[in-house]
């Protein structure tokens, strides 16, 4: 008998994902169908302000390194899926690296989603949540200097900048502050 079979493997944990729902989407966990559109995003340049270009193999890891976040800190990222069609329009949600300056909410929505206020409403819906859930005080975003429509959308949420950060390999991007409720900063 091999080492493997003698072995006796710890329970897996189950993911508890919550669903949150806003008047167009479905925030739910991700799965393996959102897959083809995120190697489309992340072969674009539409990827750079996330680290991207990817080649395939890295775009899988990427999503499986997403789902591994709700295991480890019980939080992550949703899958943003159109109400009325099914469609995959972006992810949304909470990124905290273990060298990250604070809990990240983050966003990337899909070229054919982009321009219909979807990122406004998810981050709004998530943010509630995990302030509420989570009892946080800080929430930022972390936002590549070039990208034009992020920092529109960070002001939009009424966030307020902080001090560049040295990211480890990207190099110097934004930070943006998100306020604990409406209308503080």
């Amino acid at each position: 008998m091999n080492a493997f079979a003698t072995s006796i493997a710890p329970p897996m944990p189950v993911l508890d994902i919550p669903v949150l729902e806003t008047p167009r989407m479905v925030l739910r966990a991700p799965i393996v169908d959102d897959f083809p559109a995120e190697v489309a995003f992340y072969a674009s340049d539409r990827s750079r302000g996330v680290g991207g270009p990817y080649p395939i193999e890295t775009v899988w890891r990427k999503m499986c390194e997403r789902l591994g976040q709700w295991v480890l800190r019980g939080y992550g990222l949703w899958s943003m899926q159109m109400k009325d069609t099914g469609a995959y329009a972006g992810r949304v949600g909470i990124f905290h690296p273990h060298d990250w300056p604070g809990p990240e909410l983050g966003w990337a929505v899909m070229a054919d989603a982009e321009g219909k206020g979807l990122a406004f409403e998810a981050a709004q819906i998530v943010r509630r949540h995990v302030y509420q859930t989570h009892g946080w005080t800080k929430l930022i975003s972390v936002i590549d200097p070039d990208n034009a429509r992020s920092i529109a959308l960070a002001e939009r949420l009424g966030c307020t900048r902080e001090p560049d950060w040295d990211h480890p390999t990207e190099g110097p991007v934004m930070i943006w502050r998100h306020p604990q409720s409406e209308g503080q900063a």
